[in-house]
């Protein structure tokens, strides 16, 4: 079973959209997963527009995939280097602890993701 970073059993992110490299609802990784799409955030609007900014649109609906958009508070696993590029730009969305994949911790310092932990 796939450990978060806090190195218990990991939580699922999100289903509601339907969340994860595999659309599973967790954000798990894999080989084929060259994004690392391992942190698990709770999107905000100001990291929404950031990522459009960078050319993903994540915001916008794309039926032609099954993707209504996200919105400011759904859940949604990221591609570690994205979060890392928000956190230096200050927009860096608050981060699902048990529900981030152990891997990001190659990207991420573990101080930096408990300074963002999102609060239930």
């Amino acid at each position: 079973m796939a450990q978060n970073v806090l190195g218990g059993e990991l939580e699922t992110c999100g289903t509601e959209p339907m969340t994860g490299f595999y659309r599973t609802g967790c954000c798990d990784t894999g080989t084929g997963d060259t994004g690392v799409h391992t942190v698990c955030a709770r999107v905000t609007a100001e990291f929404l527009e950031f990522s459009a900014e960078r050319g993903n649109d994540l915001s916008t609906p794309r039926p032609e995939y099954g993707f209504a958009g996200l919105k400011q508070g759904d859940r949604w696993c990221l591609c570690a280097d994205r979060w890392v590029e928000a956190h230096q730009a200050g927009v860096a969305p608050p981060v699902v602890l048990e529900a981030t994949h152990a891997r990001t911790l190659e990207w991420i310092d573990l101080a930096d993701l408990r300074k963002h932990a999102a609060v239930d």
